[in-house]
C-alpha cells in the first residue's frame, strides 16, 4: 500500500527593497542599491591606528546602501511615466515595472531574477500567472558579475536583457542573443583612452585594475596594445572588488602598500579600470598616510565609464579633493529638465510602492523614521522636507548621469520595439482578415444562393470578431519575448534629448563616450565639464584649454614621463634593464639632426642643407664657386694678367731684337712658339675662374692640356736641337740633315697632336659637364665641372708629365755640351720646376675640396708656366736688355772656346 507523503516547502520572503507598478507589459529590473555590511573586529592584533576612528559600520542594520544608485531606479520610473503619458508610442497600453535589489551578491541576484519569473508575491519558479506572463524585458545589471548571473537564467527563457553597466564575459553555455548592450563597445573606450594619453604625451603611467575577469582581460589584451603605441607602466596594481564585507578588509590590509606605490612612483598619471564602486576605493587612499587625511601628491586620475563618483554612508564626511581634476570617460548623456523636477518631487511619504526610498532617505540624510513602538526619539527625524539637491555629489546628483541615461534609453528601446511589433501584428492580422474575406466571397460565388444566405452572417461575424481582438491577445498567440528580439535589433529612434538610439548587428548601442572633467569643491559640491568626446567612428576630440587640473599642478598641463624629454638635437637611448619609456638622451652624431622631442633616431639633412650648431634644424647650403668677385679670384686674376703681361713683354723684346745672335741661337721661331704657348698657358687659367658653364667646362682641361703640351713640346724640341747641333759639329756627322726647322716642327706638331687626339676622345665619349658637389663641404654646395671621365683627365696630365720628364732627361744629359749658347742647363732647371709643381699638384688637388681644388690647379698652371718663363728666358732677357754688349757673335764664340 502506497503511503502519501505530505511535505511543505517554505519559500523565502520577498526582499525588502522592491518597487512594483502594474501595467499591460512589465519591464523587470535587477538593480544595485546596497549590500550587507558587517565588520567584525577581532582583538588578535592591534587595529590600524589611522583607521579606527574613520568609519562606522552599522552592524544592526539590514544593509548599507549606496545612495547614488537610487537615481538608477528613478530614471526607470521616469521613463515609464513619460511613455505611459505619450499616446503615440503605446496607445491604449501601459507599461509597468518590477524592480528588485541584487545587493551586489550572486545569491541575491539569482533570487531577484527568479522573482521576476515567478508569481508577484510567491516564489514559485516557472509558474507564471496571467498578471506576470507579460514580462517582456529585464534591465540590469550594473556590474559585470550581476549581469552574468542574470544572463544565466534569462538566456534560458530568451527574455531580452538590456545591460546598462559592465559587460560580462560570457562562456559557451551562456552566450546567445538575449542581451543588449546599452554601453558603447569597450574597444571604443580603449581607443579614447589611448588617444588621450598620446595627445598629452603621457607615456609613463600607473594602472589600477579591478581584480576580476574583466580586469584580467584588460590586462592581457589592452595594456599590450598601449605598449605598442609607446605607453609603459610605472606600476600595475590589482584592486579587490567590493562584493562582500571581506573585500573592505582586504583594502585595509593592502591599502598602505597601494598608497606607497602611488606616493613613491615617478608618474603623474594613473589609469583606473574599475567598476561602479571603484571610487569608494579611491577615497580610502588619503587615509593611509601617516597623518590622515593627507592628500597624496598631485595626480591626474583617468577613470573608465563604469566608475561613478559614489560614496558609502560611512564616507559621508571624507575628503573629496582627490577627485578634483579627474578625467573620466563616461557614457554619452544629456540633461532632461523634466527629470530634475521629477526627482525634486520624490518624497518618502508621498511616493507609493517604492521600497527603496525610505532606506535611501534615511541613510542619505542621516535621519530615522518614527515608529509606532518608539516612545521618544532623540535622533534626527525624517520629515520628508529634506531636499535632494542639498545632498553632496557622492550621495546624489540631480542631473541624469551616464548609467541612468542608459536605463532611460533602454526603457524607450523596449517601448519602441513593442510599438513596432504591435503595428506589425495589426498589419498582419488585417491582411489575414482580408484574405479570409476574399476567400469567403469566392466560396459564396461558387455555391447556390441558399447556401450563401445561410453562411454569410456567420463568416462576417467571425471576421469582425478577429478585427476587434485586443492587441495583447494578438501578440500572446506567439512568444512575446521571442518576437521582441527581432524588433529590438532593428529599433531606431530619437529620444527626447535628440540623441539617436539604435543597436548594431552585435546588439551594442551605437553611441560614443564623453570625456568629463570632474571639478570638486571643498563643500563636496561637484561639477562635470565635458572636455572631449569619442564618437562611434573612433574620432577623438579634446579641448585641453577647458580642463581644470589638480591644484598641485598650478593649472599647467602636467607631464608624465619616466625622465625628461630629449630636446631637439638629441636622440633617445634605451636604458638597460628599464622599460622602453626610460631612456638617456645623447647628442645627434655629426651630420644629423633631430628637430622634435624624443626622437628615436637622428635624421640626415637633404643634400642641399646642413645641420646647424645645435643639430636641431637644417640650414640651406650656400652656393660656392671660385668667382671673379671674391678676394682669391681677384688675386689669381692679377697673377694671370701680370704673368701674361711679362710674357708679352718678353715676346716683344725678342721680336724687337730678332736679328741679334742670342735670339737667333737655338731656333728663333721655336722661341716665339714657346713664348706664345706660355702666354696662352697663363691666359687659360682664366677659364677656371667664374661660374661653371657647359662651354667653359668643355674648354678648361682640354685647352690647358693641349697648350701645355705645345709648350713642353717646344722645350723638348729646343733640347733636342742642342743635342743635334752638338752632334752635327763633328766631322762627317750624318746628323746635319736633322738640324733645322723641319725636325723641330715635327716634334712640336706630333707631340701636340697626340695630346689633341686624347682630348678629342675625351670630349667624344665622356666630356666634362657642370655639376653640383653636395658632399665635399658641410656648409656649401660647390658648383664645379665634373671631369666626366677621371681616367681621361689623368691621361692628359700623364702625357704632359711624360713630355716633361723626357725633356728634363735630355736637357740634364746635354747641360754640359759645348755650344755657342747652350740652353740645356736652363731647360734642366725649368723642367725641374715644372715636374716638381705637377708632382705636388696631384696630392694637393686630391686633399682639397670645393673651389680650392680649382685654385690649386690654377696655381699649378701659373707656377709651372712661370718656371718655364723665368728659367729659360730670364738669362736671355738679362743679356738683351741689361748687357747688350754681350749680345754679339765674338762674345758667343769666345764663350764657346
Amino acid at each position: 500500500m502506497a503511503h502519501r507523503v505530505q511535505c511543505s516547502v517554505r519559500y523565502p520572503q520577498p526582499p525588502v527593497h522592491t518597487y512594483h507598478q502594474p501595467g499591460n507589459f512589465i519591464i523587470g529590473s535587477v538593480a544595485y542599491h546596497g549590500c550587507v555590511v558587517t565588520s567584525e573586529i577581532l582583538f588578535s592584533e592591534e587595529p590600524l591606528p589611522s583607521l579606527t576612528d574613520i568609519f562606522i559600520f552599522e552592524c544592526n542594520s539590514h544593509s548599507s546602501i549606496v545612495p547614488k544608485y537610487y537615481q538608477h531606479f528613478t530614471a526607470l520610473v521616469f521613463a515609464v511615466k513619460e511613455i505611459n503619458e505619450n499616446p503615440q508610442i503605446l496607445p491604449n497600453l501601459t507599461l509597468g515595472f518590477n524592480i528588485y535589489d541584487s545587493h551586489n551578491n550572486a545569491r541575491k541576484t539569482y533570487y531577484a531574477t527568479m522573482l521576476l519569473l515567478s508569481a508577484l508575491k510567491r516564489f514559485i519558479p516557472n509558474y507564471i500567472k496571467n498578471n506576470q506572463k507579460n514580462l517582456i524585458a529585464v534591465i540590469g545589471g550594473l556590474d559585470a558579475h550581476i549581469s552574468f548571473n542574470m544572463a544565466n537564467l534569462l538566456n534560458n527563457y530568451k527574455i531580452p536583457q538590456l545591460i546598462y553597466g559592465s559587460i560580462p564575459l560570457m562562456n559557451d553555455e551562456t552566450t546567445g542573443h538575449s542581451y543588449y548592450q546599452m554601453v558603447p563597445r569597450e574597444a571604443l573606450q580603449y581607443t579614447g583612452i589611448l588617444s588621450l594619453l598620446l595627445y598629452f604625451k603621457w607615456t609613463w603611467i600607473g594602472v589600477f585594475i579591478m581584480d576580476d575577469e574583466n580586469g584580467e582581460r584588460f590586462s592581457q589584451t589592452v595594456l599590450p596594445l598601449f605598449s605598442q603605441k609607446g605607453v609603459c607602466y610605472a606600476f600595475i596594481k590589482r584592486v579587490p572588488l567590493f562584493t562582500d564585507p571581506s573585500q573592505i578588509n582586504q583594502v585595509v590590509e593592502h591599502g598602505e602598500e597601494i598608497y606607497n606605490e602611488v606616493m613613491h612612483s615617478t608618474t603623474n598619471v594613473v589609469l583606473f579600470y574599475g567598476e561602479s564602486k571603484s571610487t569608494v576605493f579611491l577615497r580610502w587612499i588619503p587615509y593611509f598616510a601617516e597623518n590622515p587625511p593627507c592628500l597624496p601628491k598631485a595626480m591626474v586620475w583617468i577613470t573608465t565609464a563604469q566608475m561613478e563618483l559614489t560614496s558609502q554612508v560611512f564616507q559621508r564626511n571624507w575628503e573629496t579633493e582627490i577627485f578634483h581634476g579627474v578625467l573620466s570617460f563616461t557614457i554619452h548623456s544629456n540633461d532632461f529638465p523634466k527629470f530634475k523636477s521629477f526627482v525634486e518631487r520624490r518624497n518618502p511619504f508621498s511616493t507609493k510602492g517604492d521600497g527603496f526610498i525610505r532606506d535611501f532617505w534615511k541613510q542619505a540624510f542621516g535621519c530615522v523614521f518614527p515608529d509606532a513602538d518608539m516612545a521618544d526619539v532623540e535622533e534626527n527625524i525624517c520629515t520628508g522636507e529634506e531636499k535632494l539637491e542639498s545632498l553632496p555629489a557622492p550621495f546624489f546628483e540631480m542631473n541624469m548621469n551616464g548609467h541612468s541615461y542608459s536605463i532611460y534609453n533602454a526603457v524607450y528601446a523596449v517601448a519602441h520595439a513593442l510599438h513596432d511589433m504591435s503595428s506589425s501584428r495589426l498589419k498582419h492580422r488585417a491582411m489575414e482578415s482580408k484574405m479570409e474575406h476574399q476567400n469567403q466571397q469566392l466560396w459564396q460565388h461558387n455555391n447556390d444562393d441558399n447556401d450563401d444566405n445561410d453562411n454569410k452572417p456567420t463568416e462576417t461575424k467571425t471576421v469582425k470578431q478577429g478585427l476587434k481582438s485586443n492587441i495583447i491577445q494578438n501578440i500572446e498567440q506567439k512568444s512575446i519575448q521571442s518576437q521582441l528580439h527581432h524588433f529590438l535589433r532593428s529599433v531606431s529612434f530619437n529620444n527626447n534629448a535628440g540623441d539617436t538610439v539604435s543597436f548594431d548587428q552585435n546588439g551594442e548601442i551605437v553611441a560614443g563616450f564623453d570625456v568629463i572633467n570632474w571639478i570638486v569643491f571643498p563643500n563636496q559640491s561637484f561639477h562635470r565639464v565635458k572636455v572631449g568626446r569619442v564618437d562611434p567612428n573612433q574620432v577623438f576630440t579634446i579641448n585641453a584649454d577647458a580642463i581644470t587640473w589638480y591644484s598641485g599642478f598650478n593649472q599647467t598641463q602636467p607631464l608624465s614621463l619616466c625622465n625628461e624629454r630629449c630636446h631637439p638635437g638629441f636622440r633617445k637611448k634605451v636604458k638597460d634593464g628599464k622599460p622602453f619609456c626610460c631612456y638617456d638622451c645623447i647628442p645627434c652624431p655629426e651630420g644629423k639632426i633631430s628637430d622634435q622631442e624624443d626622437m628615436n633616431d637622428c635624421n640626415k639633412c637633404s643634400e642641399e642643407e646642413y645641420p646647424n650648431t645645435n643639430r636641431d634644424m637644417c640650414i640651406p647650403k650656400e652656393i660656392s664657386f671660385l668667382s671673379f668677385e671674391e678676394t682669391l679670384g681677384n688675386i689669381l686674376v692679377c697673377f694671370v694678367l701680370s704673368f701674361s703681361l711679362v710674357t708679352a713683354l718678353v715676346l716683344w723684346t725678342f721680336l724687337k731684337h730678332h736679328s741679334t745672335p742670342i735670339v737667333k741661337a737655338n731656333n728663333r721661331d721655336l722661341t716665339y712658339t714657346l713664348l706664345i704657348a706660355l702666354l696662352f698657358c697663363f691666359l687659360c687659367a682664366l677659364l677656371f675662374i667664374g661660374k661653371p658653364e657647359k662651354l667653359t667646362c668643355l674648354l678648361r682641361q682640354t685647352t690647358f692640356g693641349i697648350i701645355f703640351s705645345v709648350a713642353v713640346s717646344c722645350v723638348l724640341a729646343k733640347t733636342i736641337t742642342v743635342v743635334l747641333a752638338f752632334m752635327a759639329t763633328k766631322p762627317g756627322s750624318k746628323m746635319r740633315k736633322w738640324v733645322g726647322k723641319r725636325t723641330t716642327t715635327s716634334i712640336v706638331a706630333s707631340s701636340s697632336l697626340i695630346q689633341a687626339a686624347v682630348c678629342t676622345v675625351w670630349l667624344g665619349f665622356s666630356p666634362p659637364f657642370p655639376d653640383l658637389d653636395t658632399h665635399s663641404l658641410t656648409k656649401e654646395v660647390v658648383l664645379e665641372c665634373n671631369e666626366g671621365s677621371v681616367t681621361m683627365f689623368y691621361c692628359v696630365l700623364g702625357y704632359m708629365g711624360f713630355l716633361a720628364i723626357v725633356s728634363f732627361t735630355v736637357a740634364f744629359l746635354a747641360r754640359k755640351l759645348p755650344d755657342s749658347f747652350n740652353e740645356a742647363k736652363f731647360i734642366t732647371f725649368s723642367m725641374l720646376v715644372f715636374c716638381s709643381v705637377w708632382l705636388s699638384f696631384i696630392p694637393s688637388y686630391l686633399s682639397t675640396k670645393g673651389k680650392y681644388m680649382v685654385a690649386v690647379e690654377i696655381f699649378s698652371i701659373l707656377a709651372s708656366s712661370a718656371g718655364l718663363l723665368c728659367c729659360i728666358f730670364a738669362p736671355k732677357c738679362y743679356i738683351i736688355v741689361l748687357r747688350p754688349e754681350l749680345n754679339n757673335r765674338e762674345h758667343l764664340i769666345r764663350n764657346k772656346a
